[in-house]
């Protein structure tokens, strides 16, 4: 079990340092919601997910989202985008409730989801905000993939990059809107380790010089822990069923500055904590034979 001694209270608003912050970056405020999924079938039991999901996140800060599969990651991530509702509670983006999709908000999925017959400046282009007049439209494009290191693959087609390469163009795209909440769905799962390191160096990159509040999904607790400000647990309370539906099980704020150590050895300890919160054992008993 995590340590209710580095668990804040879930409604105390983290402050970011200045240089996090940007006039874009937007809070983010979820109170009391719940999400429950109809019957599959005829006669069939509805299946809910959430429930009582109370957090505040400051502008400009991240946080990342853990928990066992099936913990309600993607679908919190969801009500927050504007691409499902709460059964009950509300969302609210810049201290305004949230209203269908909200265009302040820009999601980035674990694929690319790329369009195969567009270039790689017109698929980013895709996510400038409609009317946007066309130099203006063309300078931004151009911008963003300098930003994510893309400029040389501008003519590119999605089959003619890399895995990686097609992720930064997807992370590109949802900046292209100037998003005051980025919402990312395992944006690097399908990645390979290399890869994958490096593109954790590039979102933090990119935070810096597009500064937006950033919610994460994350199956990866080194991934958690290094780029988090803080990481929320989602997991069913001891004691209830497994249908009861998800709740935050603990909050941990993440010490240090970012870019931070990966061998930092607070962050091992935290590790630890994480891993146990998840229901896995960091302890082995020695082999017998």
């Amino acid at each position: 079990m995590i340590s209710a001694s580095r668990t804040p209270p879930h409604n105390v608003l983290f402050m970011p340092t200045a240089s996090t912050l940007d006039t874009r970056a937007l809070a983010v405020s979820l109170e009391d919601v719940a999400r429950t999924f109809p019957a599959a079938t005829r006669g069939g039991i509805p299946r809910r997910v959430l429930r009582d999901v109370s957090l505040e996140i400051a502008p400009g800060e991240i946080v990342a989202l853990i928990g066992a599969s099936g913990s309600g990651k993607s679908t919190l991530l969801r009500q927050v985008s504007g691409l499902d509702h709460p059964d009950s509670g509300s969302v609210l983006i810049g201290g305004t409730p949230l209203v269908g999709v909200d265009q302040r908000c820009a999601v980035a999925f674990q694929e690319p989801r790329l369009l195969p017959w567009r270039t790689i400046a017109h698929n980013v282009e895709l996510g400038l905000p409609h009317g946007t007049p066309r130099a203006e439209g063309k300078a931004r494009v151009a911008e963003l993939l300098e930003l994510v290191q893309l400029s040389d693959a501008a003519e590119l087609r999605p089959r003619q990059i890399s895995g990686g390469m097609a992720q930064r163009a997807s992370l590109a795209r949802a900046l292209a809107r100037g998003p005051g909440v980025l919402l990312l769905d395992e944006p690097f799962g399908a990645l390979d380790a290399l890869t994958r390191l490096t593109m954790q160096d590039l979102l933090l990159d990119i935070h810096a010089a597009e500064a937006a509040t950033i919610l994460f999904v994350t199956h990866d607790v080194e991934e958690a822990l290094y780029l988090a400000d803080r990481v929320v647990l989602l997991g069913v309370e001891q004691g209830y069923k497994p249908d009861s539906g998800a709740v935050i099980r603990s909050v941990i704020t993440v010490p240090g500055k970012r870019p931070r150590d990966r061998s930092d050895a607070s962050l091992a300890h935290l590790r630890v904590q994480l891993l146990e919160g998840l229901g896995v054992s960091t302890h082995h008993p020695p082999h017998t034979f």
